[in-house]
């Protein structure tokens, strides 16, 4: 946890941010400190519901706890730092973090739902031949309180500049799916889950919650012991050896293994795993591609979801036609898989994960 040093009375007292703990871990932390847990709720009450961040604030609550927690905590958020509209309505956000290092989070409005798309790593170790963000390497884990921080500036953002009468203002729905791998940063990522979830904290539905992994076996087989939420899959190809080229991490994790560890994910009755499949002209795109998919995946928990891919510059992989992907979507679906295909949002933008924060970089340096 990110922390800050203060001096008081002579006694070195490191602070953490305030947006580190879920509820539990308030709970444990005034036990510790011999105040009564009940506490937790109004705190919670003034961080999450009226958006009071500073202790000393908390005007129902003892003096003596307010000036406890502010002699411990730290209330820092996020800074974004630049942010662009694109022609659909998609709102990209480059998100400068206290040691001045960038992500990205981008917020995607439908008729009836606002989602944040957010990160977990700075950079992400994955090393995915066809994403942009791999081009970055990677630095590190994203903090709690930097990932939850990202949904309350965001969030603060579209209240501010939407109008309610014309824009749904506030997020309704989180993705993973940003800059990183999300269970490689698992204990950070469970915790903000929590906070995101909890009916306590920010009230996210967990049907409205998605985490995406790259496909971490041995991370996946915990997942027990991760918040109910959904998951996808980035499957992006049933062969070995063509996952092997767009996905390093299936070398050390192949296809058939990979699906061993999924069976184990306890879903939810009426729950589904939703497969991420990104289209490549000439790579993953053929005949014999579709019929790896289908011999792979059970039809009755399986949702597959096709993604044109998005190309940036200097990326050898190309989109397919719209033929190509029609073609494709149909022959899944007539073969009785539940198929979509997910609209390429924020093109003109730069709104393809690591896009922006590449671009905005070069113009700072």
């Amino acid at each position: 946890m990110e922390t800050q040093n203060e001096i008081q009375n002579d006694v070195v007292i490191t602070k953490q941010n305030i947006f580190d703990l879920d509820y539990n871990g308030w709970q444990k932390w005034f036990t510790d400190k011999g105040v009564k847990k009940f506490i937790v709720k109004q705190i919670f009450d003034w961080i999450y519901l009226k958006q009071v961040y500073n202790p000393l604030e908390w005007t129902n609550i003892a003096v003596s706890t307010r000036e406890l927690v502010n002699n411990y905590f730290e209330y820092k958020l996020p800074e974004i730092v630049y942010s662009a509209v694109a022609s659909d309505y998609t709102i990209k956000f480059l998100i400068k973090l206290a040691d001045g290092k960038t992500i990205e989070s981008v917020a995607i409005p439908s008729k009836k739902r606002m989602t944040l798309c957010l990160s977990s790593q700075v950079g992400c170790a994955v090393g995915c031949t066809f994403c942009h963000t791999a081009t970055q390497g990677f630095t590190r884990n994203l903090k709690v309180h930097e990932v939850v921080g990202q949904f309350l500036v965001v969030n603060k953002f579209l209240q501010e500049r939407l109008d309610p009468k014309t824009h749904i203002n506030h997020i309704t729905n989180i993705v993973y799916m940003g800059m990183g791998e999300p269970l490689h940063n698992f204990e950070n990522m469970k915790i903000a889950t929590l906070i995101f979830i909890d009916d306590q904290a920010l009230r996210i539905g967990q049907r409205r919650v998605t985490l995406s992994t790259s496909g971490m076996v041995p991370q996946i087989e915990k997942l027990w012991d991760f918040p109910p939420i959904n998951f996808t899959i980035s499957l992006h190809s049933a062969i070995d050896k063509t996952r092997s080229t767009l996905m390093p991490i299936n070398k050390v994790y192949d296809v058939q293994r990979l699906i061993t560890a999924i069976k184990t994910i306890p879903l939810k009755p009426r729950r589904m795993i939703t497969f991420a499949y990104t289209l490549i002209d000439g790579v993953n795109n053929g005949e014999d591609d579709l019929d790896a998919i289908m011999n792979l995946l059970p039809k009755q928990v399986s949702k597959i979801n096709l993604i044109p891919y998005n190309e940036f510059p200097g990326s050898e992989f190309k989109r397919p036609s719209e033929e190509n992907i029609s073609w494709f979507y149909d022959q899944l679906n007539s073969n009785g898989f539940q198929t979509t295909i997910r609209a390429t949002r924020g093109k003109d933008i730069s709104a393809a994960c690591g896009q922006l924060k590449t671009i905005m970089e070069k113009k700072l340096h």
